[in-house]
């Protein structure tokens, strides 16, 4: 964000108690919900943290009716404080409250950047200039993250222990980069408190083997060996991993490796990447940084069927692969019926596909255990296609920690958190002129833009869909946009029109239906027969035949499984409020006539 600064520099703490400072002096920074509101804002820099998320940090039980109005008058105090020569330091979107900073500004975010150039050196064969890197990242720390406030809020002590999660690596690669630098007395020296904290850390212990073993200690260190494998029997009834087996056989023999041996890269096990994706270039960015955040919750990608979900994820796969050298592999958690897949098949294909040698046992937790632990401290890219339910997703998501895991659901998985959360809408009419022109040429699109756009907006901008009106129309050679753009404006013809080139509309929208909850069924069939896709909650009532109260609970259904995209939230000021009366919800087109065709087939089906 370009905005103009105060000469004054500004540095924010949150590694330790919550601390603000301008040119070296403390700022006052007012009452304990008002620090709070702070607290919240900067777990999560420059991004949106929403209404209902502060509202959450501040009053986790039971929030006044003024909560609303109590939250602007702490964000204008903060404005104030901040920076009271630019309100924008400190804005508002149509995701909620952004506070914009630096690292310069922040001591969180300027500790990852120090990681992140730490690993660009290891990456890069730079051992000592890494370990300088992490160290003064780690020397950032003056307490527990948020020490006076972390025990208030379920999303404060949620940010606490991802940093906590995030220093335990950056520790670690800091006494692994000592090593190979060849210095280990500070490792030995520092190790044991975190393995205090860490007992069934397999990397910190490997690094403490090798450190007390490099300094003489040897006996020391084949006795921290004894005590993991007695923990890891005890807690997890599990032998070491193979790695730190290899590491104590050298010891045995009097040779300790240059570092704890890491397993060979994983083959990336991809689909191919589209020719010609189109678009995504603002939900790329942010999904790219998201997953370059180490420690970092999931990264959940929703949205409808046909959105692109699958061929965003499987772009970014490779175009940010070289971040994760140790593998990137793609799942599908569903079977070719649309039902869930056992947590324990797709966990045996993942630990195949990465070559994890450890033995996975038949109890759940337990195998989730081994797991993690074997990916722990791994670069490895995650996707999870096609989520559905905590059963088989829980088991398979990583530590925190290098490895990171990319989610796509239809459904909004209000159960899993934390996680990062976009939702992908349908194109741009612009992109979707573009993969339009790339599929039956750019020439054609410029002869008739206007009837070009007709044809994006007929499929609802889904990409699927425009892929299969541009296969229909790259077969009809010889005939002009504007007549095929007929036919698909007409409610009877739509789907028929996009059922050719194996791309089959009509079958997507099927299997999306069928796998929807048999109430979210029965409210499309109601809200199917409202004369526009446009509705608000007093028709929605009397197209279903209840109350209001009844109605607000079925489309609120259709936003959480996906079906229905939530309105824009509006501009929050101390003087508005939202009005369910007049707020619109919009169905998707196709998914509308379809729920008219299976409306029409549920009326002629019941007896006369």
């Amino acid at each position: 964000m370009e905005k103009n600064r105060p000469t004054a520099p500004l540095r924010l703490s949150l590694l330790g108690p919550l601390l603000a400072h301008r040119d070296g002096l403390p700022l006052a920074l007012g009452p304990l919900k008002q620090r709070l509101v702070l607290a919240a804002l900067l777990t999560r820099p420059n991004a949106p943290v929403s209404f209902a998320e502060l509202t959450d940090a501040v009053w986790p039980d039971a929030p006044p009716r003024t909560a609303r109005k109590n939250l602007q008058v702490y964000v204008s105090a903060l404005r104030r404080v901040l920076d009271p020569g630019d309100p924008g330091r400190l804005d508002h979107g149509p995701g909620g409250y952004v506070l914009h900073i630096t690292a310069a500004e922040c001591d969180t975010l300027r500790f990852e950047e120090l990681a992140r150039a730490g690993d660009t050196e290891a990456h890069g064969g730079a051992p000592s200039r890494a370990a300088r890197l992490y160290r003064q990242a780690l020397d950032l720390w003056r307490h527990d993250p948020l020490s006076d406030l972390a025990a208030r809020a379920g999303m404060l002590r949620a940010a606490a222990d991802r940093l906590h999660t995030r220093r335990l690596t950056v520790y670690e690669a800091w006494a692994e980069a000592q090593l190979e630098s060849g210095e280990p007395a500070p490792v030995a020296d520092t190790v044991g408190e975190m393995v205090s904290r860490h007992p069934l850390r397999e990397r910190l212990r490997a690094a403490q083997l090798t450190a007390l073993h490099r300094v003489g200690r040897r006996s020391e260190a084949l006795a921290v060996y004894d005590d993991c494998r007695q923990q890891l029997s005890r807690e997890l009834g599990m032998e070491p991993g193979a790695a730190l087996q290899r590491l104590y056989r050298s010891l045995l023999e009097e040779v300790a490796p240059a570092r704890p041996p890491r397993t060979p890269a994983a083959t990336r096990l991809l689909p191919p990447d589209l020719a010609d994706f189109t678009g995504r270039e603002r939900e790329q960015e942010a999904l790219g940084s998201r997953l370059a955040q180490e420690g970092g919750p999931p990264v959940l990608l929703s949205g409808p069927a046909g959105t692109g979900k699958t061929a965003l994820a499987i772009h970014l796969a490779h175009r940010y692969a070289a971040r994760h050298p140790d593998g990137v592999v793609l799942t599908r958690l569903r079977t070719e019926d649309g039902s869930p897949r056992p947590w324990s098949s797709v966990l045996a294909e993942l630990a195949r596909s990465l070559g994890c040698g450890e033995r996975l046992p038949t109890d759940r937790e337990e195998a989730a255990a081994v797991w993690r632990s074997w990916l722990s401290g791994r670069r490895v890219l995650l996707l999870l296609d096609d989520a559905s339910d905590a059963g088989t997703l829980g088991p398979l998501l990583p530590p925190a920690g290098p490895a990171a895991v990319l989610v796509t659901s239809r459904s909004r998985l209000s159960w899993l958190d934390p996680a990062h959360r976009t939702e992908l809408p349908p194109l741009s009419p612009d992109e979707a002129l573009r993969l339009l022109g790339r599929i039956i040429g750019p020439d054609r699109v410029a002869v008739d833009r206007p009837a070009a756009l007709r044809i994006a907006a007929a499929t609802g901008l889904l990409p699927f869909a425009l892929r299969a009106a541009g296969n229909r129309l790259s077969v009809l050679r010889h005939m002009p946009l504007g007549p095929y753009a007929d036919r698909l404006e007409d409610p009877g013809q739509a789907l028929d029109e996009l059922a050719s080139g194996g791309h089959g509309v009509r079958a997507r929208l099927r299997d999306a239906w069928i796998r929807l909850p048999s109430p979210a069924r029965t409210a499309l069939r109601g809200l199917s027969t409202l004369p526009d896709p446009s509705f608000a909650l007093p028709e929605a009532a009397r197209a279903l035949g209840v109350g209001h109260r009844d109605a607000r609970r079925a489309v609120e259904h259709l936003i959480d499984t996906g079906v229905l995209a939530p309105p824009p939230p509006p501009e929050v000021t101390a003087h508005s409020a939202t009005d369910e009366e007049t707020t619109r919800y919009a169905l998707p087109w196709l998914t509308l006539l379809f729920a008219r065709e299976q409306q029409a087939g549920q009326a002629a089906e019941r007896p006369c």
